[in-house]
C-alpha cells in the first residue's frame, strides 16, 4: 500500500505495566506518550540510555508487550491503519510480513533446536509466500544475501554453530524474508565487536538500499545513529525529549540530556576525564511532577519541577521539550 503519507505513524504511544499484586501494586509507565513518524525509505535512531523505553516502544509498536505490560492509549498508523485496532488474526499478517523485527538477543530470538536455514523458510511459509522446497530454497538466497559463507551448507547448521554475528545476520535474513516495508533493529549491534558491528550496519545499510527498507534502529550508541539515520529521537524516562534530523541534533543538540549523552562519549574532550551526566535515571512508577530530567539537569528553573515541558519547535523539522528553550522560542 502506498500514498502520500508517512508509512509509519505514531501519536501518543503509551505503555504501562502494573507491578505488584493487588493492594501494594504500582503502574510504571514504560512509554509515555511518544508521538513520531517514519517516510518510505528513511532511517530514524531512536536512541536513550537503559530504561529509557526504547525497547518496549518497538514491542508496543507490533504489539509484542510481555504481560504484564499493556498498551493503553495513542494510534500506530502503518500503511494507512491503526494497527492497535486491528484483531490478532489481522496483526499476525501485519507482524512479519509487513514489518519486520530483529530481536535484541539473536541466540535466544533464534530457536536452538531447529536449523536456521528451516527457522527462515517457516517465516516464508507462515506468510504463504513458499513452501516446501521453494522456501527452502529461498532461504539459502536470504542467508547468501546477508553474507553468509557458504549458505547452503550453513543453512543446514543450529544456531549454536553461528557466531554471534552470524546469528544477527540470520535474523536479520528471517526478518527480510517477506520483503516488508519497515524493519525494526532493536540494538543490532550489541555485544558484537567493533569489526563485526561495522559489517551488521553495512549490511543494514544495503538492505535499505536494495528492497527500498524504512528502518527504525532502537540504540544506545549515538555513532550507530550518526552511521546510520537521518533523524534521531531522543528517550529519556519513557518520553521523548528531542527529535530531528540526525546531523542538526548532533552537531548543536537543544535538550540537556542529549548534550549530556554526546559530552559522555569517549574523545570528547581529548586527554580529559570522561564525563557523566549526574544523579540516576528516576523511578518510573514515580516520576517528578514536572520534567524527568530536571533533578538531573544544570539548567534547571523553577518551572522545571511544575510540570512536564511540552514539545516547542527547535528549528525545520526539530521538536524538544525543554522549558528553557520553550523560553526562548
Amino acid at each position: 500500500m502506498t500514498g502520500p503519507g508517512p508509512l509509519l505513524d505514531v501519536r501518543g504511544l503509551t505503555t504501562e505495566f502494573v507491578a505488584g499484586r493487588r493492594a501494594a501494586s504500582r503502574t510504571v509507565r514504560a512509554v509515555d506518550g511518544i508521538s513520531f513518524q517514519i517516510q518510505r525509505g528513511e532511517t530514524l535512531g531512536l536512541v536513550g540510555e537503559s530504561g529509557s523505553g526504547k525497547s518496549v516502544a518497538a514491542l508496543s509498536l507490533i504489539r509484542l508487550v510481555p504481560a504484564p505490560g499493556r498498551v493503553v492509549s495513542g494510534t500506530v498508523e502503518f500503511e494507512g491503519r491503526d494497527l492497535l485496532t486491528l484483531n490478532d488474526a489481522a496483526m499476525r499478517q501485519v507482524r512479519g510480513a509487513r514489518i519486520g523485527f530483529v530481536f535484541q538477543e539473536p541466540m535466544t530470538a533464534l530457536n536452538p533446536v531447529f536449523t536456521v536455514g528451516s527457522q527462515i523458510a517457516d517465516a516464508l511459509m507462515v506468510h504463504g509466500i513458499a513452501s516446501g522446497a521453494a522456501a527452502r530454497a529461498r532461504a539459502v538466497e536470504l542467508l547468501d544475501m546477508v553474507r553468509i559463507p557458504d549458505a547452503g551448507r550453513r543453512a543446514g547448521d543450529y544456531p549454536h554453530q553461528f557466531s554471534g554475528g552470524m546469528r544477527q545476520r540470520a535474523l536479520i535474513a528471517a526478518a527480510i524474508a517477506c520483503q516488508p516495508s519497515l524493519l525494526v533493529a532493536d540494538e543490532p549491534t550489541t555485544a558484537l565487536d567493533v569489526t563485526i558491528q561495522a559489517d551488521v550496519l553495512d549490511l543494514l545499510r544495503e538492505m535499505r538500499r536494495r528492497m527500498g527498507l524504512a528502518l527504525l534502529i532502537i540504540t544506545h550508541d549515538l555513532g550507530v545513529v550518526a552511521q546510520l539515520a537521518d533523524r534521531v529521537a531522543v528517550m529519556y524516562a519513557g518520553r521523548i525529549v528531542e527529535t530531528g534530523p540526525t546531523r542538526d541534533v548532533l552537531s548543536a543538540p537543544c535538550h540537556p540530556y542529549t548534550r549530556g549523552l554526546l559530552a559522555s562519549l569517549p574523545g570528547s574532550t581529548p586527554g580529559g576525564r570522561l564525563a557523566a551526566i549526574p544523579g540516576t535515571v528516576p523511578d518510573l512508577a514515580s516520576l517528578p511532577a514536572g520534567c524527568a530530567f530536571a533533578p538531573r539537569c544544570a539548567d534547571r528553573v523553577e518551572v522545571c519541577d511544575e510540570r512536564p515541558p511540552d514539545p516547542v519547535s527547535a528549528g525545520p523539522g526539530r521538536s524538544v521539550r525543554c522549558a528553557r528553550v520553550a523560553e526562548t522560542s
